[in-house]
């Protein structure tokens, strides 16, 4: 006999000015997957802010200082840490919004969290257990919050851990992202049944918010150097997982993605934002209509 689940109140995450849980308006966190300048990162930060606004959306800058885990030693990399974190510490402010970046090595946690709102825990690192402890303190230390990515080799309930690992570190302001399970022949799938269980995991102080990301979950990894993807599939998934009920959504965005420095098989034409954020918009508010 299965048993009923029992609802628990979840948790709200607080990024800066910005709130993400359940009864809050979608957040959407939303930049160059690399920063590749300060310009660039300031194009496509204003731009999608000022999507966010007309459609009632919140907005959250994303970008990377550093893209440790490329597929060659001879992929581009980005600024560095102290360049690019005084590029995404001038960025929020300019731009009146929160920020959030990844970090791959614990020395990173502290000057990242005196910089950005969010610390990043990536996928392949969400088990590590002096990383999220690192995170969790600097966190705490200063009132931000960390967003840990589901690792592909991790069923939804597995994610307990990682919040688990956090809140015993003092941080218990965390987000969670679902970003695509390996499937077996070079592509990524979303469980949509497990993002239910995400938001109903059961952890003392209630589920974590959930987002889900668009654009890697999109990826065709093992295909050669450079990971492949299928973009042209992100609006559905966004659409699918707003549906869904998720409280975020994340997704990569270029000028030209083409010529981006990472990513660039997978992110999203910053053109194409505009009816996409409109079309997840008018979801989520037949979504709360109920």
């Amino acid at each position: 006999m299965i048993k009923s689940r029992v609802s628990t109140p979840a948790r709200i995450c607080r990024v800066g000015s910005v709130e993400i849980g359940p009864g809050l308006p979608l957040a959407i966190l939303a930049g160059p997957c690399v920063l590749e300048s300060f310009e660039l990162g300031l194009e496509v930060g204003r731009t999608v802010r000022d999507l966010c606004r007309e459609s009632g959306l919140s907005y959250v800058f994303k970008a990377s200082f550093d893209k440790a885990n490329r597929s060659s030693v001879r992929s581009p990399r980005g600024p560095g840490l102290e360049r690019g974190l005084e590029w995404l510490g001038r960025i929020g402010r300019e731009l009146g919004v929160p920020v959030t970046t990844d970090i791959h090595e614990v020395e990173q946690a502290d000057p990242a969290a005196e910089a950005v709102d969010l610390l990043q825990i990536p996928a392949f690192l969400c088990r590590q257990t002096d990383l999220l402890h690192a995170a969790g303190v600097a966190a705490a230390r200063r009132g931000k919050g960390v967003n840990v990515k589901k690792g592909q080799f991790l069923s939804p309930r597995e994610m307990g851990g990682p919040v688990r690992k956090l809140d015993e570190s003092g941080c218990s302001n965390v987000l969670l992202t679902e970003r695509g399970t390996f499937f077996g022949y070079h592509r990524l799938v979303n469980d949509f049944i497990g993002l239910d269980e995400m938001m109903h995991l059961e952890c003392p102080g209630g589920p974590p918010p959930l987002c889900f990301d668009c654009t890697h979950s999109t990826q065709l990894p093992g295909l050669g150097e450079q990971t492949g993807g299928q973009p042209r599939a992100m609006p559905l998934l966004a659409r699918a997982a707003t549906a869904a009920g998720v409280h975020a959504l994340f997704i990569e965005c270029h000028p030209e993605p083409a010529k981006a420095m990472s990513d660039s098989s997978t992110q999203a034409p910053l053109s194409r934002m505009a009816s996409v954020l409109a079309s997840v918009a008018r979801i989520r508010r037949a979504v709360d209509k109920g």
